[in-house]
């Protein structure tokens, strides 16, 4: 990888070199279908590609991008390079750059199976062969040569060769077709990393949107196995609600011309905002019954990649320090549009509870990060698409629309699109229009929020006379950070919303006061709920206005202990939720207690979104936080409450559902087994729940861990689901079984081997860690250390980065693991640093477990 990695300070200079004019890209992809694999290396396609660019000083020299087996030939305005001599695997090196220039170069890129480039997927089901690219941050450089950083805008021309009976999309629409060649119109000016070219015989529906003279072609595909379970109809729904929110708002039509999705296997990403070709992972697609909760995400993400026409590909970053400029606005709109234009009116309580909770973890880790980042090179940038740049900057969007008011915030956008269209911006192109149109100290603002890492923590101090009656409430203000690292500004400027909520006479919790202030520096008094009654609970942050970890004083937690139930408003129970899940992992409440409080409270609640959090937060604290000896104790007792919960719920609905394979995750005891596999067989039965396909391999994740079923009922499942979703099930549930030759296998497949696709790696990875086996686990720990500086040189970044978080030993949490990580930082100063940070937050989260499972020990006395 170093080999293939770019540094801002290249990219600069680069930059103040070159403007560029134009790409012709030529793609033959014919060889995709060729039966026969090639006898050494990868199987390649060709490639073509003509730049026309200017150079600011001729006679300079300078480098394209490009990553490929071979290059035939480099021809520099009319004169042959040598690819020996030029050509370095990475690089095509450049001299004698006159005024105006023509680049050539014909070369031979390889098909990818890791989601990086020109992915290849072949479908277990029919046989069909699907490709699709995806390029963020710089991948474009493994299908065609270019200049591989975002401000070196340039139109683009694609040309495209297939096989018979394959369809053809690019960003622009096809303009002629010539036999097996397609050639495309040409686009507006877009960085290289959101080109894309999807083929083959995918299933494709179309519909048009219409506003006023504007008419958008609109395209959804997805792969022939999937087309049964394509619910085009809804993605065309959100789409056309999305594009009348934009257009409402936004003051700019859509600029570039259609507009297809496409749904596509073993997609490393949730989706990518493409201009006029969006690409989705397929498992948007739903094969079986599916909660509320899954079409709202996916209702986010399709308004999310939307957003980003504007936020990303019509105005974009210079470097991959402004990431944020595009990602944390587009997840801010996802969620802001979901509310406005959608049936999803209750999309903040999911942001709250867990878009936020990305957020929080991220910024507590020794790698944190302001929003506007430091960003030296382009491994950092695929590390940085985090929860910071994404979640931490939509929350602080979100704060800043309470800051500078709504309409201002949207006539800021506005301004900025019309300002800086089709070209490339920094933070203070937008902090400029920001500060014009609202009146506020934006410089100031951006270096609070924007400039510093860490979270507050906000907790309310309550002061009443002797007749219940308040006499101040403060709400005090901590930096936070991670050990080691300077804490959060103490002094950044919140606007929040206070409420005070009481037991109303039918036992539920309202909110009867609320107050908005503006909370600066450490100790803040909110004057106006002087004299109201004594509440049951306070809320710091009511109506989530701004980003901070809420903290509760005594009264209110004990409220909450009885009563978090009862907490009538959706989004003031979220945030309770989310206060408590971040005492646990803050060591502050032990784990059992926050798995009482799920006992007591989950199953009345009534958003299946934060439902479903809190089983996943459940099952986290009995794995990470649990004290060890009360462990399988307490796993017992979850498993119980969700069997009993399961029986309780409503025959089929998506409570009953969600219940379900809370279950299915948590079951321990032989009787679990025996009724997860009458309900596999039709021998049990509960009213209601339909045990579909991806039901069934729910159910059998655990039985396999367990032992409780064997290879031949896996292989017979598979025959049952001969698709490209059953084979990665499968290939998890064998990854999964308790066997000393089983782990091998599946640490040899992964570490030893690259011949598993992406998705497979994944699935792989996800079976072998088992929280039932650390015993059988305990022998990877060391060689882990041994072999993760071998695996990041030789592998792909995205497959890197699954190894190197995937198999860190963190179900050995004791002393000795933390020792070995320390020991290994310790002696590998000089490793890459994107690596370096891998096992650094690897090494912070075991070290908050172990911290969190002594506050659990404590409180069994």
């Amino acid at each position: 990888m170093p080999g293939e990695n770019l540094s801002r300070d290249e990219a600069r200079e680069r930059a103040e070199l070159l403007s560029v004019d134009g790409y012709e890209v030529v793609l033959d992809l014919r060889s995709a279908v060729e039966e026969a694999e090639p006898a050494e290396g990868p199987r390649t396609f060709r490639s073509v590609t003509t730049v026309r660019f200017r150079a600011a000083a001729p006679g300079a020299a300078t480098f394209a991008d490009l990553i490929a087996p071979s290059v035939n030939t480099v021809t520099l305005n009319g004169r042959a390079l040598d690819p020996s001599a030029v050509f370095d695997g990475a690089r095509i090196a450049l001299d004698g750059l006159e005024s105006e220039n023509v680049l050539v170069v014909d070369a031979n890129c390889a098909f990818s199976r890791t989601g990086e480039g020109m992915h290849r997927f072949v479908d277990p089901e029919d046989g069909e062969v699907y490709l699709y690219t995806q390029y963020e941050p710089a991948d474009a450089r493994r299908v065609y040569a270019n200049f591989e950083q975002p401000d070196l805008k340039a139109p683009y021309r694609f040309e495209v060769t297939a096989p018979e009976g394959w369809q053809v999309w690019s960003n622009g629409a096809e303009e002629s077709r010539e036999g097996l060649t397609r050639r495309f119109a040409e686009t507006a000016p877009i960085s290289t990393y959101i080109t894309c070219v999807v083929a083959g015989p995918y299933h494709y529906v179309t519909d048009t949107y219409t506003r006023g003279d504007l008419t958008i072609p609109l395209g959804a595909m997805c792969r022939k196995g999937l087309a049964k379970h394509f619910d085009a109809d809804d993605v065309f729904l959100v789409t056309k609600q999305g594009f009348d929110f934009f257009h409402e708002h936004f003051d700019y039509p859509y600029p570039f011309g259609k507009y297809d999705q496409a749904f596509v296997p073993e997609y490393n990403l949730g989706a990518m905002e493409n201009p006029g070709m969006v690409t989705f992972r397929e498992e948007y697609i739903f094969r079986g019954k599916v909660t509320r909760a899954s079409y709202e995400r996916r209702c986010n993400t399709i308004l999310h990649e939307m957003a980003h026409m504007w936020f990303g590909d019509l105005v974009t970053m210079k470097w991959w320090d402004d990431l944020w400029l595009k990602e944390s606005f587009a997840d801010f709109m996802g969620s802001f549009s979901q509310v406005e234009a959608t049936r999803f009116d209750q999309a903040w309580v999911t942001f709250a509870n867990n878009r936020k909770a990305w957020a929080y973890r991220a910024d507590q880790l020794p790698s944190t990060h302001p929003i506007t980042a430091d960003i030296r090179d382009l491994e950092d940038a695929k590390l940085n698409f985090d929860g910071i740049t994404y979640a931490k900057g939509a929350a602080v969007l979100k704060q800043l629309v309470a800051y500078v008011g709504r309409e201002a915030f949207l006539e800021g956008a506005r301004r900025y699109f019309k300002a800086n269209a089709y070209g490339n911006t920094t933070l203070d192109d937008l902090l400029s229009v920001l500060g014009e149109v609202s009146g506020r100290d934006m410089a100031q603002w951006s270096r609070a929020w924007l400039q510093t890492a860490g979270v507050n923590t906000l907790t309310p101090v309550v002061t009443c006379d002797a007749g219940g009656r308040i006499t101040e409430l403060a709400v005090v203000q901590e930096g936070d950070a991670p050990p080691g690292r300077p804490a959060a500004e103490a002094g950044r400027p919140h606007r929040v919303a206070v409420g005070l909520y009481r037991l109303d006479t039918d036992g539920s919790l309202v909110r009867y006061a609320r107050a908005e202030a503006d909370v600066a520096g450490a100790r803040s008094v909110v004057a106006e709920l002087t004299g109201q009654e004594r509440p049951d609970l306070v809320l710091v942050n009511d109506d989530d206005l701004t980003y901070c970890k809420m903290r509760f004083d005594e009264g209110s937690l004990a409220t909450l202990r009885s009563h978090l139930g009862s907490v009538t408003d959706p989004l003031a129970r979220a945030l309770c939720w989310s206060a408590l899940w971040n005492m646990t992992r803050d060591a502050l409440m032990p784990a059992r207690d926050f798995i009482s409080l799920v006992l007591a409270h989950a199953g009345r609640e009534s958003d299946v979104g934060v439902l479903q959090m809190l089983h996943g937060q459940a099952l986290g604290a009995i794995t990470h936080y649990a004290a060890p000896e009360w462990r399988e104790q307490g796993g017992r007792v979850l498993a119980g409450c969700a069997l009993q919960e399961l029986r309780f719920a409503e025959p089929g609905s998506e409570h009953q559902l969600t219940w379900a394979r809370f279950f299915a995750a948590g079951a321990t005891t032989e009787g679990d087994f025996q009724l997860l596999l009458g309900l596999l067989e039709g021998s049990a039965r509960i009213d209601g729940l339909e045990v579909d396909q991806e039901l069934r391999w729910d159910f059998l994740l655990p039985l396999a861990a367990h032992g409780a079923v064997d290879e031949g009922v896996l292989h017979a499942e598979l025959a049952r689901d001969d698709t490209a979703s059953g084979k990665r099930h499968q290939v998890r549930c064998l990854a999964a079984r308790p066997s000393a030759a089983v782990k091998d296998q599946a640490w040899a497949a992964v570490v030893e081997s690259d011949a598993l696709s992406n998705a497979l790696v994944e699935a792989t990875i996800a079976g072998m860690q088992q929280s039932s086996q650390r015993a059988l686990l305990a022998g990877y720990a060391q060689p882990y250390f041994e072999v993760i500086e071998r695996v990041w040189a030789e592998r792909s970044i995205q497959i890197g980065m699954d190894v190197v978080r995937g198999l860190y030993p963190a179900l050995q949490d004791d002393a000795a693991t933390l020792a070995a990580t320390d020991a290994w930082l310790a002696s590998r100063a000089d490793a890459a640093p994107a690596l370096r940070r891998l096992v650094l937050e690897a090494r912070d989260d075991l070290a908050r477990a172990l911290r969190a499972q002594a506050c659990d020990t404590a409180a069994a006395g």
